[in-house]
């Protein structure tokens, strides 16, 4: 015991000149500047956001329509309405085709090749332009049907936010222990069962989380609406009339001339970036509640 005691107390001292230590605090320091660096942007873009579109966030930007070039007032209300109809369009088509997909993949097909390639599959739509998107669905619905409408914005909107459901539901679906499965078989449940009523509300909280990112994409595109859509000066009687954005809007008003609506082009943007961040929330708070 008294050999070992000096032994201890070395080992335990940390000498602060050390090659090792030395190389450890070093690179401690360079990761806390690179992440501060990250960060830097994020913030300055928040700043700019916040600073400018302020001004205009009142409850005229919810209840007025857009206005006429260097007039007082005004909203956007009809570009509420749109994102409204899309965004709304584009989940319904989206999540529950997401969700059955990553189903398929985690619980029927897992770890063959037919899954391999449903995956490389979907790697390759997440990385399709959203451009490409909107001309797709230009040319298989606007062509078709001879009219830009809320309803085409929602499909191109609802192909783009699909690979990042697929993604994040088949990666909660994964993570569920092999052990619940294997004691609901064990109880008499069926294959449908075991699914329905243990493996999917077990993987709840990581497929909302995906849903929620999904909405989060959707909310801010541009170009597969500009494609489809089209966007318009007044609000939309259904969903197969044209119908304007606050994506959309946002990038016609920031290319406009115009102060006033510069001004609201800003206010657009906070309005987003607001939309994101509850959106957040309220995922984070659903899995907590599930939790």
């Amino acid at each position: 015991m008294s050999d070992s005691q000096p032994f201890i107390s070395r080992s335990l001292q940390r000498n602060p000149w050390a090659p090792r230590t030395l190389f450890s605090s070093s690179m401690s320091v360079i990761s806390t500047l690179c992440a501060v660096i990250a960060v830097i942007p994020l913030f300055s873009v928040l700043y700019m956001v916040i600073s400018k579109g302020f001004s205009r966030f009142n409850l005229d930007l919810f209840t007025q329509i857009q206005p006429a070039a260097l007039s007082d007032g005004g909203g956007l209300l009809n570009a509420l309405q749109g994102t409204f109809y899309t965004v709304s369009i584009a989940t319904l088509l989206a999540v529950p085709i997401g969700v059955l997909a990553a189903v398929f993949l985690a619980e029927f097909v897992r770890d063959t090749k037919l899954a391999r390639w449903i995956g490389f599959a979907t790697n390759v739509l997440s990385g399709v332009p959203s451009i490409v998107a909107g001309t797709f669905v230009y040319s298989l619905l606007v062509l078709t049907t001879k009219q830009f409408s809320a309803f085409a914005g929602g499909v191109a909107l609802a192909v783009l936010m699909l690979p990042v459901i697929v993604r994040t539901a088949t990666e909660a679906l994964e993570l569920v222990p092999q052990e619940l499965r294997q004691a609901a078989v064990g109880l008499g449940a069926s294959r449908f069962q075991t699914v329905s009523r243990v493996v999917l509300p077990a993987a709840l909280p990581g497929i909302i989380t995906g849903a929620m990112l999904g909405v989060a994409r959707a909310a801010g595109e541009t170009a597969p609406v500009l494609f489809t859509a089209l966007g318009s000066q007044y609000l939309s009687n259904s969903i197969w009339e044209p119908a304007a954005t606050l994506s959309l809007r946002v990038y016609n008003f920031a290319t406009s001339p115009y102060k006033n609506l510069q001004d609201l082009a800003w206010a657009g943007a906070l309005l987003l970036v607001l939309m994101v961040l509850v959106a957040n929330i309220l995922s984070r708070l659903l899995v907590q509640r599930r939790a």
